[in-house]
This record gives C-alpha cells, structure tokens and sequence, in this order.
C-alpha cells in the first residue's frame, strides 16, 4: 500500500481548496493511504475530510512570534524529527512556498511540486524531486487537482469533490443566515456601514442573523455590527469543526473572499460572495450549492444588489 503526504499549511481557503485534490486521489488511488501536514489551527478541519489517515500539524505561524526562543527552537527541532520518522512513497507540496518546500526537504520520500514558472516563490523548485508546470492562470482548485494529478499518475476529471457532506454536520431546527464580514486583508473588507444596511434588509424577513470571528479586532467589529442589528448575536470563538457545523447548518452565507466563505461553499450551503480585492476567477468560491459572486478586484458591489442575491437565495 503506498503512503503519500500532501502539504498545505495555510491559509484556511488555500486548504479548503486542496481538498478535492485528497478526494479524487483516493478515488484513484485506491492503493493509497494519505497524510496532510498542515497548520495546527486548520487541523481540526482537516480532520473532518474521510480521506484523511493522518494529520501531521505545525506551527509556524506560532513559532514566527518567537522564533529564536530556546523553547520554540526546541518545539521546532521535534516537529521536523516527526516529520522525518515515516517514509512516504510521494510527497506532494501544493502550497508551493519556501517554508513548505523545506519541510518537503525533510520529509523522506519522492518530492514533487511546481516548478519555478509556477509558484509565487521560485526558488521553492529548487526543493523538489520532481517539478510540474500548472499554469498560473487557474482557478486554485484546479492547480490542486492537476499538480496531484501529475504526481500521482492520473488526469483529474469532472467536478471537485470536497469531500464534506453538508448533512452530517448540520444542526437541524434553527433558522439563521451567517455574515462573514472578516478578511486578513483590508482591501478585501466590505463597509461596516454597509454590513449594517444589509442585516437590516434581512432582517425584515425575520432570519436571526449569527456573526463568526477570529481576531479580538473582528469579534469588536462583529459586536458593533450585531449592536445596531434587531435580530443578530455573535457567537464564542470555537474550533475550526465547530465553525464548518455551525455553517453547515445556516440557509444562506453572506461573506467577503474569506476561508469560511469558501467552507460555505465546500458544505454546499447557498451563498452571496462579496469580491472587493480579490479576483473571482482566480481564487473564487466553488461548490454544488448555488453561489452568487458579485464585485471584482477594485470594484465592490453594492448593499441593494447584496441584498436583492442574498433574498433570492433565501427563498
């Protein structure tokens, strides 16, 4: 039986994406068993798909607070000796970073990954045993699939499968719809003020409206949006498993290109996706419910057609 690890970290959308990759490499590879190293936050989730054999997590985005601490070092030293104590058939690095081809590096197996012309780090190539070429221009989902693919002798075909079925998550018995106004990047970010008109056009048609957050920044922004809102709450901070339920059980999502939009859209829950500044046809939402995108890069749509999509899929 062969064993292949697959590397992506982060983000929290970069690994949504990865995840049809794993679902057709198990349809065609039968033979296989699959490892995903990935950052410890997003392991929960991870987790959730049934392909997974076992998750490996690291903390770089931890460790870089502290990077020269004696302990951190330490932590560092015993993670990457993890790392190297099984041997895997192939490695395949989607993430396509430095970091990431270094830890390729220290894995044992045969590397595969992008080549220079392919990735935003070129010199990650360097890492590799093998090097693919998947052109740029793809939809992130697809360059998963394909490099995958190339790695493990097969053509991706047909839909992406995310391997995560909506029903078995989903809470059964509430009524609510899910605001994802929170992004890592500010020109991705929608106006409060217009998160604000929006709650109170939906919530004339009597949906509780719930408002997920990571940061102490977005839980304050959540609370203010919540405040001027008749029928919202903001929930406790909880485990990435525990958010993919809590979307999973919603009628709708309304989010900015965020990594819990693209979750909605893995679970197949109807949504509204706000493109402010980010291209759609790069790193787009994609799943089997219905999606609305609205806006592009450097042009956000406003709260009336927001609005007018998000009713729509309400219905």
């Amino acid at each position: 039986m062969a064993d292949i690890l697959f590397i992506k970290t982060s983000s929290l959308g970069d690994v949504i994406h990865h995840m049809p990759a794993l679902t057709e490499a198990r349809k065609r590879r039968p033979d296989a068993t699959f490892a995903w190293l990935v950052e410890e936050a997003f392991a929960p989730l991870v987790r959730l798909h049934p392909a997974v054999g076992a998750v490996i997590p690291v903390a770089w985005r931890r460790w870089r607070k502290s990077l020269y601490m004696r302990a951190t070092l330490a932590e560092i030293a015993g993670n990457l000796r993890a790392i190297r104590e099984r041997r895997y058939d192939e490695i395949v690095d989607s993430q396509g970073l430095l970091r990431s081809a270094v830890i390729a590096r220290v894995a044992q197996g045969r590397r595969h990954g992008y080549d220079a012309a392919s990735i935003r780090e070129p010199l990650a190539a360097m890492f590799y045993d093998i090097r693919h070429s998947v052109s740029r221009d793809r939809h992130a989902v697809e360059r998963n699939r394909i490099l995958s693919g190339l790695a493990l002798g097969y053509t991706p075909e047909g839909a992406p499968d995310f391997g995560l079925d909506r029903a078995r998550f989903a809470a059964r018995g509430e009524r609510y719809a899910v605001l994802l106004h929170a992004t890592a990047r500010l020109t991705k970010e929608w106006p409060e003020a217009h998160w604000i008109a929006l709650g109170n056009a939906l919530g004339q048609q009597g949906i509780e409206l719930v408002l997920p957050w990571g940061t102490q920044a977005e839980r304050a922004r959540s609370e203010r949006i919540a405040a001027a809102l008749p029928r919202a709450r903001v929930p406790e901070r909880v485990p990435l498993d525990a958010v993919a339920r809590l979307i999973a059980g919603a009628q709708f999502v309304v989010g900015v290109d965020t990594g819990l939009l693209h979750l909605a859209a893995a679970l197949g829950v109807p949504l509204v996706a706000i493109f402010a500044g980010s291209k759609p046809g790069l790193t787009g939402p994609v799943g089997n419910g219905p999606i609305t995108v609205l806006g592009t890069d450097g042009t956000a749509p406003s709260v009336e057609t927001v609005a007018d999509a998000a009713a729509k899929i309400a219905r």
